[in-house]
């Protein structure tokens, strides 16, 4: 199946000149470029997150396979949804699934089901594949969801993301963003908290952060399992690439998201 896109001209332009001239605002020109095996990166519309996300994808050598994890927003479909052929459509074109890598996870993993439902009409994929298309036109994507599961469930979908990934050249994108619509000092501090853990490399302490401070994190299992994946990969190391709230766009402070883009080498 060709998965159509579900928020183009919403989250980001229709019209793929308009698309190529939004992304090169967005972009570090002269940012060294890391062989990272993980990356978190936001999902916001490209007018609130995409300096952040243009910041990550600037610093990270974009690879053959992607695999892109992200929280399901629209209850629809398995827990843990993986589609393992077809393909996805941008403005830019069509975006092959590996269904070799997918079929790879879904043996590895009791948790994850094969599915398209979840991924349907959620964004929080979507909204990457522009920029992966931008730096490598023939990039081929992973898709996985996840909603509503525990600790234990992610680091076993973690595991099976690292087993199946083993030696390829391959990059794992986690899809979150941060706080929800607190005040930018107690949004940036919940984040910082959480991002100090995720700097460590340390799923466990992030979990227990976002779960004891209440931090909304809406993307907190999919980065778990990138973390245990790039983990298993042997990464040693994650950096902060940039950090800001929706209120550096709108100027308005008293509720804002937050932002972060992590690179994991």
């Amino acid at each position: 199946m060709i998965r159509k896109p579900a928020v183009a001209g919403y989250f980001y332009p229709r019209d793929p000149i308009r698309l190529r001239e939004m992304i090169e605002q967005f972009l570090v020109p002269q940012a060294d470029r890391i062989k990272a095996s993980g990356a978190l990166c936001p999902h916001a519309g490209y007018m609130y997150s995409g300096p952040v996300a243009g910041a990550v994808y600037s610093h990270i050598q974009i690879p053959e396979r992607v695999i892109l994890i992200g929280p399901n927003h629209t209850g629809l479909g398995a827990k843990a949804s993986i589609m393992t052929q077809g393909s996805w459509l941008t403005p830019f074109g069509e975006v092959e699934v590996d269904t070799t890598l997918a079929s790879k996870i879904l043996e590895y993993s009791q948790h994850i089901k094969e599915d398209t439902q979840a991924h349907l009409a959620e964004h929080s994929l979507e909204v990457q594949i522009p920029f992966l298309q931008y730096f490598k036109p023939q990039v081929k994507i992973v898709p996985i969801t996840i909603m509503g599961i525990s600790y234990s469930t992610a680091q076993e979908i973690g595991e099976a993301i690292g087993k199946a990934v083993a030696s390829q050249e391959t990059v794992i994108i986690a899809s979150s963003d941060m706080t929800h619509y607190e005040p930018q000092k107690a949004a940036a501090n919940k984040d910082h908290k959480a991002l100090e853990a995720i700097l460590k490399l340390d799923p466990q302490e992030l979990y227990e952060r976002v779960t004891t401070m209440d931090i909304s994190m809406c993307g907190v299992m999919p980065t778990i399992a990138t973390l245990i994946a790039c983990i298993h990969l042997g990464c040693k190391k994650a950096q902060l690439i940039r950090y800001m709230t929706s209120g550096d766009t709108t100027g308005d402070y008293s509720q804002v998201v937050g932002y972060a883009g992590v690179v994991i080498h």
